[in-house]
């Protein structure tokens, strides 16, 4: 098993997890930037929209998993805040930071499909470098398994669902990516919810790590079910939507 901390400062532990989810974000910044500039939007717009994407999602993200494991944390309550030692649900912090972003479009007076594209095809990225970040840290592992690639975590060798889920969000990146040059209003957003539910479904049946189930599946089954069928929804409704022009 890999070190979580990366080295120290002054005798204070810096963990590999604080340092991939910090990168990620970075990453994320630094393509709406240069996104924006691409697409002739608002100086200031990347950033903006990184700011409070970075909030919303790490305070959601922190909540989600404070509500998976209150017990601990009530009794443990200043672990509330040491999310560099790992703890963050991405779902929660997807949602919170839809409605961010929707709260700022509106604001703006911005389309809102138009920033949904803007947002998620840089969300890939960050997530990816999360997952990395979960690796490193030992968290959210896989079921047990005897294939050549196991990593051995929590006293047995497992599946690297961390990597596996990184693997997939690059490459939906670059999918995104590429989408932008061609697609119409709200297909990027389609396209990655559909993409990324259908992924997180099935990944789900390999994770190793405690779950809160429902019917046979859990929590972001579920969550993942409901993004497949708004990505499917929006999908259709803008194959019935003439391109303008």
């Amino acid at each position: 098993m890999i070190d979580p901390v990366a080295f120290s400062i002054l005798g204070r532990p810096i963990y590999w997890y604080g340092i991939m989810v910090a990168l990620g974000f970075l990453g994320a910044v630094w393509h709406w930037n240069h996104l924006a500039r691409r697409q002739n939007l608002p100086e200031g717009l990347g950033s903006d929209l990184g700011l409070i994407v970075i909030v919303g999602g790490i305070l959601g993200a922190r909540v989600a998993y404070i509500l998976s494991n209150l017990d601990h944390y009530l009794a443990h309550p200043l672990e509330m805040l040491r999310i560099d030692q790992g703890g963050l649900i991405f779902y929660g912090g997807f949602i919170l930071a839809t409605l961010a972003v929707i709260v700022f479009a509106r604001v703006r007076g911005l389309p809102l499909l138009r920033v949904g594209d803007f947002t998620v095809s840089a969300l890939p990225l960050g997530h990816a470098m999360g997952r990395i970040g979960c690796f490193l840290n030992g968290c959210c592992y896989g079921a047990p398994t005897d294939v050549p690639w196991a990593t051995f975590v929590a006293d047995a060798h497992r599946h690297p669902v961390q990597l596996y889920e990184a693997t997939f969000n690059f490459i939906l990146y670059a999918v995104l990516h590429l989408l932008l040059r061609t697609a119409r209003t709200g297909q990027v957003v389609a396209v990655y919810l559909m993409s990324y539910g259908t992924w997180r479904f099935l990944i789900e049946f390999l994770r190793g790590d405690d779950r809160l189930r429902t019917g046979g599946l859990d929590a972001a089954q579920l969550i993942s079910l409901g993004l497949i069928l708004i990505g499917a929804g929006l999908a259709l409704g803008l194959r019935r939507t003439p391109r303008a022009g």
